[in-house]
């Protein structure tokens, strides 16, 4: 299943929900099942003027590498692959144009959460800013030269990059010494995390927030806002922060950290927020224990909306790019700049923001149902018949095109794309990729098996 699409942690005033008493809570970031706080992606759609041009080219084969324990990834027109060689591990760099070929293989430092016995990767993402390519693996961030590989800095940090300006931003929380969660006690309550990981019972005394960047690895600048605090990269330029506390929305100039907005928060019901968000150009704060929503322009901070939200008992559908609220089967898409519902959703469905319409896939299977209008629901394309959704690079834009995938004929699957702006699928063609894994970007479509990485082209 897809993940969820914005970071929710819980501010100083009310903590995050634990389990149940007598129940053992997991030592990871809990989510207020009643609230889900996601909001549509203000989209637009450039890049895609009628009449696109669309031609399907096998462009070689890449290879043979070393056995790989990463998911493929693609970022700024290149591949990348990972293999272990015992308790090392190196990334390879693989050129898509004119031919693909292997540019670099380059040692990668090893984090706090590689598993040297098993020689697993964790959840890795890589991501191209200017000429470095960052590589992200749990809390620590690797920066390297995108044409040599050569590492230029590490940090054992997780870091955010910013949709502009070239700078990233990382996030540390500092506790009251001897309040780490004893995980093996299994004691419910409330769990508050730091910058690695690691689970406190409680709030942080406070927060560090530094702009850092992406080619020297050096901080340009640091706020500290205090206690527990939501920390989220507002996208568009400039390139900008918004902080959201349980007092107040901060917006900060990402390539200097200058306060270029504030706003106040209120109380609702004697409580203040407990979480918050950024989604598109809405900024979301969420009151948990009032049960209340409000949106507010993530650039002025100008309050858009409020309205309460019910508790609702049930599984949580995901909802990407997508403001949505309620259970499986009783959903209703949110207007962004009202909050009001304006279209529902009845069946088992999940939703994103993709080709600059909200994809349908059915929950337990991620075969795509359709594209649907944000704002009324109406089929924007129908899917049925297509299998699957074909990975789409890390860091990608909502708004970009979304490639699809089915089974041909014997040993071949049949590629298609909807590109921004148009309302009809079009078939590219087969492949010889019947069980390969295969990911895409905005030019290509790549498929590893064992012989290697298959590299077609689709648009001109």
């Amino acid at each position: 299943m897809k993940g969820f699409g914005v970071t929710l942690i819980d501010l100083d005033r009310v903590p995050e929900p634990g389990p149940a008493a007598g129940l053992r809570p997991p030592p990871r970031r809990y989510r207020h099942a009643g609230l889900l706080l996601a909001a549509v992606l203000l989209i637009t759609l450039g890049g895609a003027a009628p009449g696109a041009a669309v031609r399907w080219r096998y462009l070689g084969l890449a290879g043979p590498m070393d056995v790989v324990e990463m998911p493929l990834r693609l970022a700024g027109g290149n591949a990348y692959t990972a293999s272990s060689r015992g308790i090392a591990r190196e990334l390879t760099a693989w050129r898509l144009d004119p031919e693909p070929e292997r540019l670099w293989t380059s040692a990668v430092p090893i984090g706090a959460e590689y598993e040297v016995g098993s020689g697993l990767f964790g959840g890795v993402t890589i991501q191209q800013a200017a000429d470095s390519v960052l590589v992200s693996e749990g809390y620590t961030t690797t920066a390297m030269d995108v044409a040599t590989g050569r590492i230029r800095w590490t940090m054992t940090n997780s870091l955010t990059l910013l949709d502009s300006g070239g700078t990233g931003v990382v996030v540390e929380r500092v506790f009251r010494p001897g309040t780490e969660y004893d995980q093996a006690s299994g004691d419910p309550g409330a769990l508050y995390f730091s910058a690695t990981g690691v689970p406190h019972t409680e709030p942080p005394l406070r927060t560090e927030v530094r702009g850092v960047d992406l080619v020297t690895g050096k901080t340009l600048w640091t706020a500290a806002p205090g206690g527990s605090v939501t920390v989220d990269p507002v996208p568009g330029t400039p390139a900008a922060v918004l902080i959201t506390s349980s007092q107040r929305l901060t917006l900060l100039a990402g390539a200097t950290g200058e306060t270029l907005a504030e706003a106040a928060l209120p109380e609702r019901d004697g409580s203040g927020p407990s979480s918050g968000a950024v989604a598109g150009q809405v900024a979301l704060v969420g009151y948990e224990t009032a049960g209340v929503q409000a949106g507010y322009d993530v650039r002025t901070l100008r309050r858009l909306w409020e309205h309460r939200v019910p508790r609702t008992p049930g599984e949580i559908p995901v909802c990407l790019g997508v403001i949505c609220s309620g259970p499986l089967r009783e959903q209703s898409v949110l207007d962004p700049a009202t909050g009001e519902p304006v279209w529902p959703v009845t069946a088992e469905i999940d939703l994103e923001m993709r080709a600059g319409a909200v994809l349908e896939t059915q929950t337990h299977t991620d075969v795509p149902v359709r594209l649907a209008d944000p704002l009324t629901g109406r089929t924007v394309a129908d899917l049925t018949g297509w299998d699957m959704v074909v990975a789409q690079a890390p860091g990608s834009s909502p708004g970009e095109a979304l490639v699809l995938r089915r089974d041909h004929d014997a040993g071949r699957s049949l590629f298609g794309v909807v590109l921004p702006g148009h309302a009809e699928v079009r078939v590219l063609g087969a492949a010889e990729t019947a069980s390969a894994e295969c990911a895409a970007d905005e030019r290509h479509v790549v498929c590893r098996d064992e012989h290697g990485l298959g590299v077609w082209a689709y648009r001109i």
